[in-house]
């Protein structure tokens, strides 16, 4: 089974390589950058490496709130940070607190063996739904510590699957699970893994140090100018639209902030064209004013939700919604479209209260003015999701515990 997975991992290699020839930049840079691997021995034996591994930017957010507590608690060892994807390691080739960041190499026997000979690893950390069996089991045959964290999985996983044996087995590898929620334990001691604990998703404990960390943005607060404010962030066109739809009917005393995925020139363009009249984030310095800003650049709408009354997450008529959990950070109650089920805290939150979900303009405009007219109903929103935030954080510090008692003693 194993000579089967190698044969599927390079087949899958092999189909990147052939979309980058034919100009995909994404898978360009996927092959260029693994490139740039050479592998090298163990130049310091007494050299204590901890290696993190996301797929990309989103389980990187996951895993660094952990990266900073062992940077903070552990300053001897050093962080070696691997990427899956360019989307992550394109944005954070740079982190301060790695060493070295780098792309994974494809996951094959030979490939596990010349990664793990780059330094001497005290431990590694795998990020939500990174499997690489290859990795894995060389980690294990080398005695070094795997650990999970923000673990999510379901029946639909093909570890729970009848033909799934092989691929159970290789959990063995693993020397901890730190898991999202109750039902990934519960799955997971089904197929006889005991080695689990429950603590949520790290993620919470990073965007709440986002938000107690938030700075002013002055020329935004003087385009806010004491109105209510909406943000909508992450979105996309048919969420645009959306919005466009229902402007006419926002009260004077409220703003719309618009922060799109995508801000490329052409797209901010075509926004612009739909919320006329508005004003542009890099407009703002010369003083134009307005009831739409666009944000026309990223970096800053994490720190934007302090301004908001509510929020409206994009994705939802797409692949699936954006990050909820920053705006929930600051009490704001979010809307989003309908590809939401995947992601736990959305779902929780609509069936608590602190969420909405629609499908059409009406729905949104009916949820947009529900919450700007019923004072009751947007404060038991508010203070669901303040709620939901403060019973999901202290992740970070459990997996600390576990883990800085093993690395502890394995030094001894």
């Amino acid at each position: 089974m194993r000579i089967l997975y190698t044969i599927a991992i390079r087949l899958y290699s092999l189909g990147v390589r052939v979309a980058a020839l034919f100009g995909n930049a994404k898978a360009k840079l996927w092959v260029e950058g693994r490139r740039s691997f050479a592998p090298k021995s163990v130049a310091t034996p007494t050299e204590q490496w901890i290696w993190f591994h996301a797929a990309s930017l989103g389980e990187f957010e996951q895993g660094r709130p952990v990266i900073e507590a062992l940077k903070r608690d552990r300053p001897q060892h050093k962080i070696l940070l691997s990427f899956f994807s360019p989307s992550g390691y394109e944005i954070r080739k740079d982190y301060p607190l790695a060493d070295e960041v780098l792309y994974l190499p494809i996951d094959t026997p030979q490939n596990a063996k010349a990664w793990l000979n780059r330094h001497h690893f005290a431990a590694a950390f795998f990020i939500k739904y990174e499997f690489w069996f290859n990795y894995m089991a060389e980690l294990q045959r080398r005695n070094i510590p795997l650990f999970y964290i923000s673990l999510i999985l379901n029946r639909k996983s093909f570890f729970f699957k009848p033909y799934g044996q092989w691929f159970r087995k290789q959990l063995s590898a693993v020397s901890h699970f730190f898991v999202q929620d109750e039902t990934t334990g519960k799955l997971l001691q089904g197929i006889g893994y005991e080695n689990v604990t429950v603590c949520g998703d790290t993620r919470f404990d990073r965007v709440a140090a986002i938000a107690e960390q938030a700075k002013p943005f002055p020329e935004i607060e003087r385009f806010i100018d004491g109105r209510k404010c909406i943000v909508a962030g992450s979105t996309w066109p048919p969420d645009e639209q959306l919005l466009s739809a229902i402007m006419p009917d926002l009260p004077a005393d409220y703003c719309l902030i618009v922060a799109p995925h995508n801000v490329a020139e052409s797209h901010v363009a075509q926004i612009k064209a739909q919320f006329t009249p508005c004003v542009l984030y890099s407009e703002l310095s010369c003083g134009k004013q307005g009831k739409v800003l666009i944000i026309n650049t990223i970096g800053i709408l994490s720190q934007l939700y302090q301004y908001a009354r509510f929020v409206y997450i994009g994705g939802g008529f797409g692949a699936g919604i954006h990050n909820i959990q920053e705006p929930v950070s600051f009490g704001c109650p979010v809307v989003f479209g309908p590809k939401y089920k995947g992601f736990k805290e959305a779902v929780d939150l609509v069936c608590s209260g602190g969420a909405f979900c629609v499908s059409e303009a009406s729905g949104l405009k009916q949820a947009f003015d529900e919450l700007m007219a019923d004072e009751g109903l947007f404060d038991n929103a508010s203070r669901i999701c303040s709620d939901y935030l403060q019973n999901q954080l202290g992740a970070t510090r459990k997996i600390m515990d576990m883990v800085g008692n093993r690395l502890t003693a394995s030094e001894n």
